[in-house]
């Protein structure tokens, strides 16, 4: 492994002779990847008793634990169901931290690709409001398509710069995630080119960015709200220095401690921790909690209104005959974006103007005379939720044959929509027609 030199500087610095040959050590041990359930969909118990992969917990994640890469979970059929996400030990780290609550509002500010937002959704249990967002358009994809995977139903997915969000969001959220842009030392080991793209330029790049992105959510957060600053990167200069500075222009803001255990190393300022790869098993980061302090007069939002029309006969239609009475497990309101039907948190400040890439849950679209149900909304559904549904058992090949896009022949089935699943978990959706399934699983979804 070549480590530019100054880089090797830095860290003999930050670390001292002896230490630094520890952390040089790490390069040639095994890298640890880990997965986290989606307590949306199921609970520790479950997902243990099914015996999937090592049962190695995350210490300082309650729903993470430790996989094989050998075992490819990524083609598991619960990973298609949503049933866990797979991410970097560490990085889990930052929304565990944060201490989310029910019915608050929450904003993850550098969100793709979702990681750590669907890690907020479990906290936030669908209630609440959770506001994704992130300035890389083309980021956002896979940051929505995790959200849909996970069910969340009360999220906001954008594209925007936080100076546009600090103008909509003043002083509405309760706690803000700012996972922040970062020289990305804390994957050295996990990506070569990191280590190419990396030179004292990028650092001074990503401190500019780190700088403008805590002011901006200093607007945004309530008075008594947290935020939780983290990187993936070693750098003082873009850990503990920008935490210093914006501590020194931002007077109503304090350090809240985050104890020092998991293997987690104290800071160079009190309260922050670091994460080093030769002291836990994981890759890398830092974490500083943050609170606001002074007392500020609430802002009066203008909130989004319920809008229907005409085609709204078609939903209730499809409602009717496919959904069961209490499939909406939380309070919201109907809105139309052009043919696009959504069901959004109630209390959500007005959109306008902003680049949004999803409000709410996508419950599908109008098209004629008709009403087309959303993979999303599939995926935000249990068996339990609808009239009719099909459960393939995971030993079979049918749940793989619909991943494909398959048509499949059925017996003794209600025609018209219903619900694939596999041991009971939702994949997507399906017509039944004359003996057959036509499959709706997405094209772009499709298994290869």
């Amino acid at each position: 492994m070549n480590l530019p030199e100054q880089y090797i500087e830095n860290m003999k610095r930050l670390l001292g002779e002896k230490e630094f040959q520890q952390y040089l050590n790490c390069f040639e041990q095994k890298k640890y990847t880990g997965i986290r359930i989606n307590t949306l969909k199921w609970n520790k118990e479950q997902f243990l008793n099914k015996k999937l992969f090592e049962t190695e917990e995350v210490a300082w994640c309650n729903e993470g634990y430790y996989c094989s890469e050998k075992v490819r979970p990524a083609k598991h059929l619960y990973y298609a169901a949503g049933l866990y996400y797979i991410q970097e030990p560490s990085a889990m780290s930052a929304a565990a931290i944060l201490p989310v609550n029910e019915g608050e509002c929450v904003l993850d500010i550098c969100a793709a690709p979702g990681g750590k937002s669907t890690q907020l959704g479990t906290k936030l249990k669908q209630t609440g409001v959770l506001v994704c967002n992130d300035i890389s358009a083309s980021r956002t994809k896979a940051l929505l398509k995790n959200i849909e995977c996970f069910g969340i139903t009360n999220s906001i997915v954008m594209s925007e710069t936080p100076q546009k969000l600090s103008k909509h969001f003043e002083q509405y959220f309760d706690k803000i995630l700012i996972d922040a842009p970062c020289s990305g030392e804390g994957m050295f080991r996990k990506d070569s080119d990191m280590i190419k793209k990396w030179n004292s330029n990028l650092i001074a790049h990503c401190m500019q960015q780190q700088k403008e992105i805590l002011q901006y959510c200093a607007i945004m957060l309530k008075a008594g709200g947290m935020m939780l600053y983290s990187t993936c990167t070693f750098s003082p200069e873009e850990n503990e220095h920008i935490i210093t500075e914006f501590l020194q222009y931002h007077k109503e803001f304090k350090i809240v401690p985050i104890e020092a255990k998991w293997g987690f190393q104290k800071g160079m300022i009190e309260g922050c921790v670091r994460l080093f790869p030769h002291k836990i098993k994981g890759e890398g980061h830092f974490l500083a909690l943050l609170q606001k302090q002074e007392e500020c007069a609430n802002t009066i939002f203008e909130t989004e209104k319920e809008q229907i029309d005409k085609r709204m006969s078609f939903f209730w239609e499809f409602e009717k005959q496919v959904l069961k009475p209490n499939w909406q497990k939380t309070k919201g309101i109907y809105k139309i974006y052009g043919d696009d039907l959504c069901y959004i948190p109630e209390n959500v400040p007005m959109l306008k103007g902003l680049r949004v890439l999803r409000s709410g849950l996508q419950l599908g679209t109008f098209k004629k005379n008709r009403f087309e149900p959303s993979h999303a909304f599939a995926l935000a559904l249990n068996k339990n939720d609808v009239n009719n549904y099909i459960d393939f058992d995971i030993k079979q090949n049918d749940a793989i044959r619909y991943l494909k896009g398959e048509s499949i022949s059925i017996e003794q089935q209600k025609e018209g929509w219903c619900i694939i699943c596999v041991d009971g978990y939702t994949l997507g959706w399906a017509k039944v027609q004359k003996g057959r399934l036509k499959n709706k699983y997405p094209v772009s979804w499709k298994w290869e």
